[in-house]
């Protein structure tokens, strides 16, 4: 993934701490008990005790790490500082080798310009739904909270509480939903300049560099594979609950109002893409 400024995507970030097939309650974890240094250990550095990261993207380098373990359903949290003032051409991504994908991605900008999160998903091998939305706070002045929770209802993106996207489990009408892959989390800081920050024509400017973003409270739920084989199938799962299959009330009236104020692309209305609308699109919340 590229993108002109800084992008983070949450690829799957299942890391679980199950030693039977019922969840048990997450907690936030220090960095190495779930995850590992997969491109420049130099441009990772943990802090407070390892409890957050400090990502760092410079002219050298950028740098990545990943879960070490896959997750099949479940939560997963995050707390992140994106970068600060000038960040076109850098981005933040996670991403999974396996075709089974749900991807955050934040495009940076220029100072004084919203950021965008972008959200995708692949389903058996078929990506392509690319979702914006304009964040309605500066993600660089604080940390903020980024949640996908899957099940076998729906998956739901999440910032700070506020549902930013939903997509329903309509195998019935033959759409397809992932549920058979297991996922882990990939998550890169790298120059993006050719297409992220208005598609391309904002280019990094190497003079603000480096460009740090920072990671902490890494919370995690899920059935990990290998691991306990009904675990995924299990009702008894939390995620799995009445409470967790559709939007409440509250919810979905946050979700409404993200929609009618701050999204700025939908695949669903791409009619340069889609002539004709995905069937994925008619399911509603």
């Amino acid at each position: 993934m590229t993108m002109a400024t800084l992008s983070s995507a949450f690829l799957f970030i299942f890391s679980c701490f199950l030693a039977c097939p019922i969840s048990v309650s997450g907690r936030p974890a220090t960095f190495l008990e779930d995850f590992r240094i997969t491109w420049s250990d130099s441009h990772i550095k943990q802090i407070d005790g390892g409890r957050a990261i400090q990502l760092i993207l410079d002219q050298n380098s950028g740098c990545g790490f990943a879960s070490k373990r896959r997750y099949l359903f479940g939560r997963v949290s995050m707390k992140i500082k994106l970068i600060p003032g000038d960040s076109a051409g850098t981005m933040n991504s996670d991403t999974d080798t396996v075709r089974d994908e749900l991807d955050f991605e934040f495009l940076g900008n220029r100072t004084g310009q919203p950021y965008t999160v972008q959200t995708n998903i692949y389903a058996h091998g078929k990506g392509d739904k690319e979702q914006r939305v304009n964040l309605w706070f500066d993600p660089a002045a604080d940390f903020h909270t980024y949640t996908i929770i899957w099940n076998h209802h729906h998956i739901v993106f999440y910032v700070d509480e506020v549902p930013i996207r939903v997509y329903k489990n309509n195998e019935a009408k033959n759409i397809p939903y992932p549920k058979f892959q297991p996922m882990g989390v990939y998550s890169t800081l790298w120059e993006a300049d050719d297409w992220a920050t208005r598609g391309g024509l904002e280019k990094i400017d190497w003079s603000k560099a480096p460009f740090l973003a920072y990671y902490k409270d890494f919370d995690i739920e899920g059935c990990p594979v290998p691991g306990p084989a009904n675990c995924a199938s299990n009702p008894r799962n939390w995620w799995e609950g009445t409470a967790y299959q559709a939007l409440n009330a509250m919810e979905a009236r946050r979700y409404r109002w993200v929609r009618m104020n701050h999204m700025i692309y939908d695949y669903c209305t791409d009619k340069s893409r889609y002539p004709v609308t995905p069937p994925e699109c008619m399911a509603g919340i």
